[in-house]
């Protein structure tokens, strides 16, 4: 317990850009539910949807400006969208953009988010393109209404699967998969595209995990023998492990077992 507090008490200088980012999405979400007419609010984030009407006539704004908001609920918490909320916003940008902010840096956090939301976005219009033309969705869903961080969030969940003990990384890895599915609507072959989205960006996350995971290996292939006696420090903390359980440990006086 006094791990987690002292962890909550750290977490705005250990991610200051994702404290700053969360702050803007509850402003934000704040000022469209409550500080503008319901109509002006609608026209707005009409404007910033990533439907493929937008990202055909003004793709930029659409794309960048779609993450500013997260699409959800604070206040039903009765509701699955509250569910969503608590996945995308709470453990997405707060848990896992933190981690990664903390361990990679702020530039490949960034780039990890930002890259998910816009490839994912970007190969959910392809499939939407094809389902059309084949009569899987309807016409309207060219108007379609979307936005927020959620696809951006999926990408940073399935990457931070790498945060956690090996134990546990297949299950996540279910779990990250899984959540979509569990609201998706069927027309057809394929479910709705936001699930599409959410599954492609996991697909990008483990995709990040699996260059990761290679990339290691092949460094500790390369690398040439150790001199007997030499090894880690004792003290010293698997790259996996996430700020919470750093200074958990860290407060405990203890280490993660190997």
């Amino acid at each position: 317990m006094n791990g987690l507090l002292r962890a909550a008490r750290q977490y705005p200088r250990r991610a200051p850009l994702t404290l700053a980012y969360v702050c803007l999405l509850l402003v934000g979400h704040a000022w469209v539910a409550h500080g503008m007419p319901a109509e002006r609010a609608a026209s707005l984030l009409g404007f910033l949807s990533t439907n493929l009407e937008n990202l055909q006539d003004h793709p930029v704004a659409a794309l960048f400006g779609s993450v500013l908001f997260f699409d959800g609920t604070l206040t039903d918490v009765a509701s699955p969208e509250f569910v969503g909320t608590l996945i995308t916003l709470g453990l997405g940008v707060c848990g896992f953009l933190a981690w990664a902010e903390h361990r990679w840096g702020r530039p490949r956090a960034v780039a990890v988010f930002l890259g998910g939301h816009i490839a994912a976005t970007l190969l959910t219009a392809v499939v939407i393109t094809v389902a059309l033309r084949h009569g899987w969705y309807p016409a309207a869903v060219r108007q379609a209404t979307d936005y927020g961080v959620s696809y951006g969030a999926q990408t940073v969940m399935a990457a931070g699967t790498l945060a956690l003990p090996r134990r546990g990384r297949l299950l996540w890895a279910f779990f990250v998969l899984a959540w979509p599915l569990g609201g998706a609507e069927w027309t057809g072959p394929l479910p709705d595209f936001t699930t599409v989205g959410h599954l492609i960006a996991a697909a990008l996350g483990f995709g990040i995990v699996a260059v990761s995971v290679f990339g290691r290996h092949r460094s500790r292939v390369a690398e040439p023998p150790a001199v007997h006696g030499a090894g880690p420090n004792r003290g010293s903390l698997p790259e996996s492990a996430s700020p919470a359980v750093e200074t958990a440990l860290e407060s405990s006086g203890s280490t993660p077992a190997p």
